[in-house]
């Protein structure tokens, strides 16, 4: 039963790992679709017309990997935690089918309007396509993150039955909609796709500047990219504050758990560390009292230690220590490029690269792209381990929750079987990004030498004598 277990988890927890790679992306990006593309209505200037186009095709791309790999989940919770969807198949079916409802046919009503309706409707109603493509990105957020806050902090709840036929069943949907952790939750998790989608559009557009290419394009793409990138970055710091004031409510051990807190007292603020489990302390640099502070705006004030909880109720402290703190310490360089882009930007100097400061501030935002998703992934890992050994908190555990017929060689083989897909749809993902990345937007078409072509580089308000037109009359 414990390998059955242990491997359960782990695929469960490679598929929404890889599956997590693509939502955030289609949120962020589709933000900022709908920026470019509302810039384009206010201005009607071409360049964002290009800018939308092109960031488009990236996200179909996104959106498409997401869907395909999104599936395995709901199968993996009928055959690997057949007693887990019998204890909540009446919360979470009400919520996906929302999610159904209100997020997926809203998404795919409109998406095909979005890619292909660019000469086919009205700029218009083109913007409102891209408008209710991200409102569906953002709904399905919304009830998926419900779903999961349930677990956390079950509400709105009464349970049927008993043994393994018991089960929960909602006596107040509302109160089951605003658990006690679920609208902080969400907000953080809205805001880290924001950071995602935004360092996206950053990085590629630091790799052209680079590159010297496309550089109209990349100087807009750039200033849309880290502007919604610092005001994202400044908002999780005051959501991720909020959400670990409600941790410390209503999940003491997790916070423990991530602060490394073994023994109730002032709890210190870990900076860097390591959790010595065997002896229940944790070494490293830290502030004095810092959680206390941040928690009850006291250093002296006692937090509740993992030694307040029974042995078997404590959850695993390494995973939860280092990836809360992994997820923090991205957030913190994030904010510093942010801040480093925007001296350089009041500078005059950001889209200069013969400055050395900001070649080398380009050259750090290229990879930067996996600081937010670093962030998001270890986020999650930190949230769903320090539930343990809870799969729905203080009510069902996760080793009551497995499905009763899987053994472990079929758990393995499906583990293995995935992987190979996944690796594959990964491969595919790159490539084709990759080609859309290397090709590039359209370009501001010019009046060439055999005659006019439609232009007009002036209403797109930039200097034909500045960027290169080697890629004009390109299809897109």
């Amino acid at each position: 039963m414990d390998d059955v277990l242990f491997l359960s988890r782990l695929q469960f927890a490679l598929t929404i790992m890889f599956h997590y790679l693509f939502p955030p992306f289609s949120i962020g990006l589709g933000a900022l679709l709908v920026l470019m593309e509302g810039t384009y209505l206010r201005t009607g200037r071409e360049e964002f017309h290009r800018m939308a186009k092109f960031w488009t095709k990236i996200f179909a791309l996104n959106f498409a990997i997401g869907v395909a790999t999104g599936i395995v989940m709901e199968f993996e919770f009928g055959t690997n935690w057949a007693v887990y969807s019998r204890f909540v198949g009446d919360v979470f079916g009400s919520a996906l089918a929302a999610e159904g409802i209100f997020a997926f046919f809203l998404e795919s009503g409109f998406l095909a309007v979005l890619v292909f309706g660019w000469d086919r409707v009205s700029p218009r109603m083109h913007f409102f396509s891209t408008t209710m493509v991200f409102a569906g990105s953002v709904f399905s957020a919304v009830w998926i993150v419900i779903a999961n806050s349930w677990q956390q902090t079950p509400a709105g709840f009464h349970i049927v039955g008993d043994g393994m036929s018991a089960r929960a069943e909602i006596t107040d949907f509302w109160a089951m909609i605003f658990n006690p952790s679920s609208m902080h939750r969400l907000g953080h998790v809205i805001l880290g796709s924001f950071l995602q989608g935004a360092f996206f559009v950053s990085s590629i557009c630091a790799f052209y500047l680079l590159r010297r290419r496309h550089q109209a394009f990349a100087r807009k793409g750039l200033g849309f990219g880290l502007g919604f990138a610092g005001v994202s970055v400044l908002a999780i710091f005051v959501s991720g504050h909020a959400q670990a004031d409600k941790v410390a409510e209503t999940q003491p051990a997790k916070l423990a758990a991530f602060e490394g807190h073994f023994r109730t007292g002032p709890a210190p603020l870990y900076l860097l560390g390591w959790p010595d489990v065997e002896a229940q302390k944790t070494q490293g640099l830290a502030v004095p009292g810092g959680v206390s502070f941040l928690v009850e705006g006291d250093f002296g004030a006692e937090l509740p230690g993992l030694d307040q909880f029974s042995p078997e109720d404590q959850p695993p402290v390494r995973i939860p220590f280092v990836t809360y703190h992994l997820m923090v310490g991205a957030g913190v360089l994030m904010f510093l490029l942010c801040a480093a882009a925007a001296i350089q930007w009041f500078r005059g100097r950001l889209f200069d690269v013969e400055d050395r400061s900001s070649r080398f501030l380009l050259r750090a935002l290229v990879p930067a792209v996996l600081l937010p998703i670093l962030a998001n992934q270890s986020g999650w890992v930190a949230a769903e381990v320090g539930r343990q050994p809870w799969i729905v908190y203080g009510l069902l555990r996760t080793s009551d929750g497995l499905s009763q017929a899987v053994t472990a060689e079929m758990v393995l083989t499906s583990i293995i079987m995935f992987g190979v897909i996944y690796a594959l749809l990964f491969a595919v993902w790159v490539f084709v990004l990759n080609e859309k990345i290397q090709h590039g937007p359209e370009e501001a078409p010019v009046r060439g030498e055999s005659g006019p072509k439609w232009l007009d580089v002036a209403a797109a308000g930039t200097d034909p004598a500045g960027p290169s037109f080697t890629g004009a009359g390109r299809g897109g």
